[in-house]
């Protein structure tokens, strides 16, 4: 599913609410997450799973084309680790 996607299923299931409101809804959202992470923040939908940011440190990779060494920068990466409820669902398990 893709943002437009959601967009419009909400929307749907939700007639008394503008689309264009609905929009800002879902955008909003995404952007609040996209912020904490970008101030290192965890962000936890608590059932659905858990966003934060993980350090790489710098190290020494190779060009796969060539074999050549290249020097890789540290980076930050984004991480998300799935919540219980949402590995069950995915599994068909039942307690």
């Amino acid at each position: 599913m893709i943002r437009s996607e959601l967009i419009q299923k909400l929307a749907d299931e939700n007639p008394h609410l503008y689309q264009r409101d609905v929009e800002r809804i879902v955008n909003t959202f995404f952007e609040e997450i996209t912020e904490a992470m970008a101030r290192g923040e965890r962000v936890e939908l608590r059932g659905f799973g858990a966003f934060s940011v993980k350090r790489r440190d710098a190290r020494v990779g190779r060009n796969p084309r060539t074999g050549e060494t290249v020097e890789v920068d540290e980076k930050c990466v984004p991480f998300f680790k799935t919540g219980k409820l949402l590995r069950d669902r995915l599994n068909h398990t039942e307690d």
